[in-house]
């Protein structure tokens, strides 16, 4: 017997346990039409992967949402602010297709490219041990995101970009504010939420033209510069200012939203279980693979959007023109047809090919530092607290996008292991 199809995905069961609902649909309906979120649901690993690279499937969702909105004109004095908003971030990378995707993933490839993501593991562990000091002093209780993994990123991407130490507590307020509309957190009602996420966006654009502005006078080593250098192949010199505002508030809230996420998620993944706990803490060898299974097993992104341009087929369905994919990771990341022991924590799988991270051109272009931040921030945190383990069930944040937590009370044994020479 078929059982009844999750089609809310945001519903307390499905919140709470998003793998069972993915599967359900993976094994009975792949490609489901969902009412409730007006869109068809991917759950297959074949599907997701090869909807990254369909031409039928647009990333440049933000326009049509914005058409769409222009079109009802009795919503358009309260949907001022979202319109606004919704204007400032239909420029940024994530948002666009080629040819303006590929320019602008040019430019900011070469940029992190010239960072040396690898080069920074030094000062990133350097910041960690600071943040597990300051945690631990709290005693064998707190709040491991407020204490470790919110702070971390929004300390890093700070630095790459060259603002100044003092500014990181507004890169977190910034972040915040963005993600009350881009996964919808929080408790506000919609008008509200996007008020606030505006005067956010408005800021910080404000404070990142200043940053561009003493960078174009006095360039330096940092990312923000090396954007501002021109494009690597010989094409287009530079971006403009509004390119180069919207290259950084992306930077700045995927880069936090998404290592905070994948610290907290991995952290209580693997300390659910304390001998896989202590396994990973006694082998460093270990971090990496368990960071993998964790991006796996509890990815920071549990839908990303694509709006349909083309009508074509997938699986005898007709998935037409003007109407939305969403691809759900926790559906192809547990598939048993791509994956061996889908729901395990395997710390030997040969290789890791989740889509954690996405595919194709819309890869996440920080990938590669998300997983550092990651891998060095729950080894130490396994190494440094003996014990770890999360107090009770924290309930996760009531979003559709990602698989997120306000808080992560934890506990440990009190005693605090030194610092990495």
């Amino acid at each position: 017997m078929t059982p009844e199809l999750p089609d809310d995905l945001l519903t307390p069961e499905a919140l709470r346990d998003p793998d069972s609902a993915a599967a359900v649909l993976r094994e009975h309906d792949p490609v489901h039409w969902s009412p409730t979120h007006r869109a068809w649901l991917l759950t297959r690993y074949d599907d997701v992967v090869a909807a990254f690279r369909n031409p039928a499937l647009s990333s440049d969702r933000v326009r049509p949402l914005m058409s769409a909105r222009a079109e009802q004109p009795e919503r358009a004095a309260s949907q001022d602010a979202s319109q606004r908003m919704l204007a400032l971030i239909s420029e940024w990378m994530v948002v666009t297709d080629p040819p303006a995707h590929t320019r602008l993933r040019r430019h900011s490839g070469a940029a992190f490219k010239q960072q040396r993501i690898a080069a920074m593991e030094e000062r990133i562990q350097t910041l960690v041990d600071g943040l597990v000091d300051d945690f631990g002093d709290g005693g064998p209780r707190g709040d491991l995101i407020a204490g470790v993994a919110y702070p971390l990123p929004a300390i890093v991407i700070a630095e790459m970009l060259g603002a100044p130490p003092a500014d990181r507590d507004r890169f977190r307020e910034w972040s915040d504010e963005l993600a009350l509309v881009a996964f919808g957190a929080g408790g506000d009602a919609r008008a509200e939420r996007h008020e606030r996420a505006l005067r956010g966006l408005e800021e910080m654009a404000g404070y990142f033209r200043d940053l561009i502005a003493r960078r174009r006078h006095d360039p330096g080593g940092d990312m923000l510069s090396a954007m501002m250098a021109g494009d690597p192949t010989g094409g287009q010199t530079e971006l403009s200012d509004d390119e180069l505002v919207g290259m950084c508030a992306l930077l700045l809230f995927a880069g936090h939203e998404t290592t905070t996420n994948a610290v907290a998620n991995a952290i209580r993944l693997l300390t659910a279980d304390p001998a896989l706990r202590d396994r990973v803490r006694d082998d460093p060898a270990l971090v990496p693979p368990a960071v993998e299974e964790a991006l796996r097993l509890e990815g920071p992104i549990k839908v990303l959007v694509r709006w349909v341009v083309e009508d074509h087929e997938l699986r005898g369905r007709t998935i037409r023109a003007g109407e939305r994919v969403y691809l759900l990771l926790p559906g192809a990341n547990r598939d048993p047809e791509r994956f061996e022991d889908p729901d395990d924590v395997v710390l030997t799988r040969s290789r890791p090919n989740h889509v954690a991270f996405g595919r194709g051109i819309h890869a996440c272009i920080g990938a590669q530092l998300a997983r550092i931040e990651t891998r060095i921030a729950v080894g130490t945190l396994l190494r440094r607290l003996p014990g770890l383990r999360v107090d009770g069930d924290p309930p996760r944040l009531p979003v559709l996008a990602s698989r997120a937590q306000e808080s992560l009370p934890v506990v440990h044994d009190g005693a605090r292991a030194a610092s990495t020479p």
